[in-house]
């Protein structure tokens, strides 16, 4: 936190999260120039509009301070646009935040490949396992993994970089100090311990519509390149993947098959130029002459597979036939007639449903994500398995059928 840190966050909390303030700072020299310059001064600029005006002088920095206070109360480092931790490759987009809160340590971004890796929360098996493996196989070379911490394909990003002892980074929708998908708690945990949370909203913001296309210039801004892996056409992802056009970073993606419509965004990227990925060495190779990467020794998916025990035990469990490309093509026929039957559903047993993924998970964790009784999740699930939209497993453990 430089000793501008008070007058960034003024600023990012009268703007808006967001907002672009480079041509603001640029006619002022600086923010503290900025924050003490009269209502004329900032009436003349071109760069402000009166509405922006309007909120410079409604808020004021006794309403910051008290941010300042509860992110040393909580051990939340605020990194602001002056500070010598704050990235150059984010401060190079157009809009970047004046502040970002960190929990954890940030990694040295500037002189690190860093992958950011998007995706479906509902990904299938598939795109978790390819997920994992590449995050993994990149992580291990000494790349950052960068993702959004939500479900399906950014959990399973920052699950491989984890399992090599690797770097990842969370970019949150939310503010630190929110419920929001607490399912994932345990995975945020490992994550600060082997990277960072970050987020640009403050404390207790709670998370919306609007919050999380502007995470998402984020992650794409932090990375060097960007990995899609199952994305629809009208997806979060494919904004994010915008965004890293608009930021000249690189687009990569993993095909996914011509005959999955629901996915059909990714193979649209492919299209207009994004590199196929099919192994880890893909994603370093643009970069292995900068950072003294030796492209020899990155290992192939089949390495990785047997290297890693928790990945190879899951593999095994299915064998190999069962990631045949008419099995494979089955199983999206399966989770397209779920998703039909689901329609039908309200309640908690919507709410249930919606927890629910192709991997087995205890009660306790369905229980967290749905935020009910488990009473209420247990009738749902017993309704569920009736509707053939659910399975159980020994030790209290379900998952979508």
């Amino acid at each position: 936190m430089s000793e501008n840190a008070i007058y960034w966050l003024w600023l990012q909390r009268a703007l808006g999260e967001g907002a672009r303030f480079k041509e603001i700072i640029e006619d002022f020299k600086s923010v503290k120039e900025f924050y003490n310059a009269n209502i004329l001064e900032w009436k003349m600029s071109p760069a402000l509009v009166p509405k922006q005006i309007n909120k410079l002088e409604e808020i004021s920095l006794d309403d910051v301070q008290n941010i300042i206070y509860t992110c040393e109360q909580n051990g939340w480092q605020i990194i602001d646009y002056d500070d010598e931790k704050y990235p150059t490759r984010l401060k190079e987009i157009v809009n970047p935040p004046a502040v970002f809160f960190v929990d954890g340590e940030l990694p040295d971004i500037d002189n690190s490949v860093v992958i950011s890796v998007v995706g479906t929360r509902r990904a299938s098996e598939y795109a978790i396992k390819v997920t994992e493996l590449l995050s993994r196989g990149v992580a291990e070379c000494g790349a950052i993994v960068t993702s959004g911490g939500a479900l399906g394909v950014d959990s399973a990003a920052h699950r491989g970089a984890i399992l090599c002892g690797g770097k990842t980074i969370a970019v949150l929708g939310c503010g630190f100090g929110t419920n929001y998908l607490m399912g994932n708690k345990n995975l945020r945990d490992s994550i600060k311990q082997n990277g960072a949370l970050i987020t640009e909203f403050p404390p207790f913001t709670g998370a919306t519509k609007y919050t999380f296309p502007l995470r998402n210039r984020i992650i794409s801004g932090l990375s060097l390149g960007l990995l899609v892996v199952e994305a629809g056409v009208k997806s979060g992802s494919l904004i994010t993947a915008r965004f890293a056009v608009e930021q000249n970073k690189d687009i990569y993606a993993v095909p996914c098959s011509i005959l999955s419509p629901e996915f059909a965004g990714t193979n649209k990227l492919i299209e207009d130029g994004a590199t196929v990925v099919t192994k880890p060495a893909d994603l370093l190779y643009p970069y292995a002459e900068r950072f003294h990467i030796d492209l020899a020794e990155v290992k192939s998916v089949d390495r990785l597979m047997h290297d890693n025990e928790t990945v190879t035990a899951n593999f095994e469990e299915n064998k190999a036939d069962k990631l045949s490309f008419e099995n494979l093509e089955s199983g999206r026929a399966e989770r397209e007639k779920r998703e039909k039957a689901s329609l039908s559903l309200s309640g908690n047993t919507k709410i249930v449903y919606d927890a629910l993924t192709e991997s087995l998970q205890h009660i306790d964790v369905i229980t967290e994500k749905c935020n009910l009784p488990v009473s209420s999740v247990m009738g749902a699930l017993t309704a569920l398995e009736i509707s053939d939209l659910a399975v159980s497993a020994s030790g209290k453990r379900y998952k979508l059928s």
